[in-house]
């Protein structure tokens, strides 16, 4: 038997006033809130050591696993992250500022931009991305064994593609 939990505590409220209740998706989703948000506190204060935030640290892994040269056009960054272009704009020139991304021409399109990471932010990225990885990989070895971990990603993956729709 596992430990309770504070969505446990919930569940037992609702059992209590409304017995008739299913509360098995409150259950799941419940848990999976309060999962993100506890892992996300913890992945921002091993980005925080970097000196950038998670919004940044997402500008700079998109740019990262866009392969070398590892530049995407602002449009192209703003529409992978689900950011406005003045959300993007406001990223892209605190990276810009640190010198970790820079902006230049699109040599394909002179009405463009593109978007590329510095050696600085490379490398950068590169430490940032193995933090973030570490304090995940911790979290979950303390508790699941790496069937346990699989089997999850595994369920959760039909969850995601069954409640989101495609890109």
């Amino acid at each position: 038997m596992t430990d309770k939990d504070a969505v446990d505590a919930i569940i037992e409220q609702w059992a209590a006033v409304r017995p008739d209740l299913d509360t098995t998706a409150m259950e799941v989703f419940g848990r999976v809130y309060r999962l993100s948000r506890a892992m996300g506190g913890r992945v921002e204060a091993a980005y925080a050591r970097f000196g950038i935030a998670r919004g940044e640290f997402d500008v700079l892994a998109t740019l990262r696993r866009a392969d070398a040269p590892f530049s995407l056009s602002p449009r192209r960054l703003s529409e992978t992250l689900m950011l406005t272009t003045g959300g993007m704009t406001g990223r892209l020139d605190k990276l810009e500022r640190r010198g970790l991304v820079r902006r230049s021409p699109d040599p394909h399109d002179r009405r463009g931009l593109q978007v590329t990471l510095t050696e600085e932010g490379l490398a950068l990225v590169d430490e940032a991305v193995g933090a973030g990885l570490a304090v995940q990989k911790q979290a979950l070895e303390g508790a699941l064994d790496g069937d346990q971990a699989e089997q999850l990603a595994t369920l959760l993956r039909q969850l995601l593609t069954a409640t989101t729709p495609a890109d």
